[in-house]
């Protein structure tokens, strides 16, 4: 069987999946922005954006764009009815005092406790935390969701950060484009496994020791 490893479509679709009926989301940029377009129909997730947009919904058709209407990535989105608009502080307010029951992020690098890397790489000149920090720190759960390994194939779930910190302790599911893995206080539990990989194929792209879920799947996206 082939491997194949999922688009970045599919992972924000897998996500999506596990985002239940009437939570409040922050998605962050990249891959995360991409969620908005995969929520179930049958469910109500309100998407949040640091910029002050609660209520967003999927990203508008071509030719449908509001230039005043955008996501903190600075993309165009679509407002669902019911949906708000607030100051940048009082949007942070709702991330700080823990109004936001999940959030999904982009991640560099994940450490086997949970501990997060998303805004800069080692050595570059430049870097934007933005409000990744705030997110992290302030969400009651946060899902990450990023490639395994690197562009150079170097794995990206390691057992200790090497990246700067975006903050500790915080991450607890990461979705990549070939696993989905749990961070328990046991440690990483492995739950599913893209079409045609198996549990060595995520095993040697994955620093630390995984442990298996009872009920191990193929990834359904």
């Amino acid at each position: 069987m082939n491997k194949t490893p999922l688009t970045r479509e599919q992972i924000a679709q897998r996500i999506a999946q596990d985002l239940p009926d009437g939570c409040y989301v922050n998605l962050g940029i990249g891959i995360p922005t991409l969620c908005g377009n995969h929520i179930p129909k049958d469910r109500e997730v309100i998407l949040h954006s640091e910029n002050g947009v609660l209520g967003g919904g999927p990203k508008p058709a071509p030719g449908l764009e509001d230039p005043n209407l955008i996501n903190a990535g600075k993309e165009f989105i679509t407002l669902l009815p019911g949906g708000s608009f607030s100051h940048q502080a009082d949007s942070f307010s709702m991330t700080r005092g823990r109004h936001v029951d999940f959030a999904v992020l982009g991640g560099m690098q994940v450490s086997a406790r949970g501990d997060l890397a998303n805004w800069k790489v080692p050595g570059a000149p430049m870097g934007a935390i933005g409000g990744a920090m705030d997110i992290a720190s302030g969400a009651k759960q946060v899902f990450v969701a990023m490639t395994h390994v690197t562009n150079k194939n170097e794995p990206k779930i390691v057992n200790q950060l090497s990246y700067p910190v975006t903050a500790l302790k915080c991450v607890t599911r990461i979705f990549t484009d070939i696993a989905v893995i749990d961070v328990t206080p046991q440690g990483l539990v492995l739950r599913e496994i893209a079409p045609g990989f198996t549990v060595e194929d995520v095993q040697g792209m994955t620093e630390p020791r995984l442990s298996m879920a009872t009920a191990l799947r193929e990834i359904a996206a």
